[in-house]
């Protein structure tokens, strides 16, 4: 259900984004959902501190603050919203903006600013070079399409795991290899990893660590929707710095920082061609809680977006 609320004000370092589409993400769901339950401790208790949902954007400037240097009123950009994205018009923060690659729609680039990061980060937390086998669970996902072609640009060799109905898409991507996980574990082949980058957050940490190389890196990725109702997957994540010395190869949780300097590095590939934005389905504005609805089934191809102006 749709409903008029005032436009947010802007600070000295903020942009008043007109907002043309919104990319949905598991990190909405769980702000939203407020599971696993260690969430609410950031997004409200009781219910979400921020009423509208939404992180990713891409749209115009309607208005900068005062000490905003880099962008101007009309000028096309994509980043981070404060003030949730789902909505006409939405607060980011000048460095968490950057501007749209001239090549994209905007329904694109809305699909770029919090899950390429991700995988950019995971990608090089991963010490992803030229020649490395990399395994990519998740890889039909907002996530891990762009972490299969990240590792693909870098020269190394991705494998990547998914269901059977993304199995063409992954290829397509440039995996090398893909493991249907209705088929096969990860482990049928006997094949060592030098990084593994697990956006799915449902497999245990010594499966993983059964695939990968001793000098490898183990990159996990968010996990909100593996089981655990107080921390999910993100347990793993947590607990990666105290188990990384142990055992076998280097465990890393895989944080992104939203900044547009990671943005600005996106930008030069996704103009170059040397990767693309996977947009799965599209919802008008008014069906978001029918996209919602969809990406809690945890399995969407590619990105979600909404769309608010056409």
């Amino acid at each position: 259900m749709l409903r008029d609320v005032a436009a947010p004000e802007i600070g000295p370092g903020e942009v008043l984004v007109e907002v043309h589409a919104a990319g949905a993400d598991p990190g909405v769901w769980i702000m939203m959902s407020g599971r696993p339950l260690a969430v609410r401790l950031a997004a409200g208790v009781k219910q979400p501190r921020q009423p509208v949902l939404g992180r990713a954007v891409a749209g115009v400037v309607a208005a900068v603050g005062s000490k905003v240097t880099r962008f101007r009123t009309g000028d096309q950009v994509y980043g981070t919203a404060e003030s949730g994205s789902f909505a006409e018009f939405t607060r980011a923060r000048e460095r968490r903006l950057a501007r749209m690659p001239a090549n994209l729609t905007f329904e694109q680039a809305a699909a770029v600013p919090i899950s390429a990061v991700t995988a950019l980060q995971a990608i090089k937390d991963a010490r992803v070079r030229a020649g490395h086998r990399v395994l990519v669970i998740g890889a039909g996902g907002g996530v891990g399409t762009y972490a299969v072609q990240l590792a693909k640009q870098r020269g190394a060799i991705p494998t990547g795991v998914c269901g059977p109905a993304k199995v063409s898409l992954v290829r397509s991507l440039g995996a090398t290899d893909v493991i249907d996980y209705s088929q096969h574990e990860i482990d049928a082949h006997g094949v060592l990893y030098d990084a593994v980058i697990d956006t799915a957050g449902n497999r245990p940490l010594s499966l993983l660590r059964r695939v990968i190389a001793p000098t490898g890196v183990i990159a996990l990725v968010g996990g909100g929707h593996a089981k655990g109702a107080i921390l999910g997957g993100f347990g793993r994540q947590l607990a990666a710095p105290l188990i990384s010395p142990f055992g076998r190869a280097r465990v890393t949780g895989v944080t992104a920082r939203e900044q547009h300097g990671d943005l600005d590095e996106l930008t030069g590939l996704l103009e170059s061609g040397a990767i693309t934005p996977v947009v799965g389905r599209t919802y008008p504005l008014a069906e978001a809680a029918d996209a919602m609805r969809y990406l809690e089934e945890g399995h969407p191809t590619g990105k979600i977006i909404i769309l608010v102006r056409r």
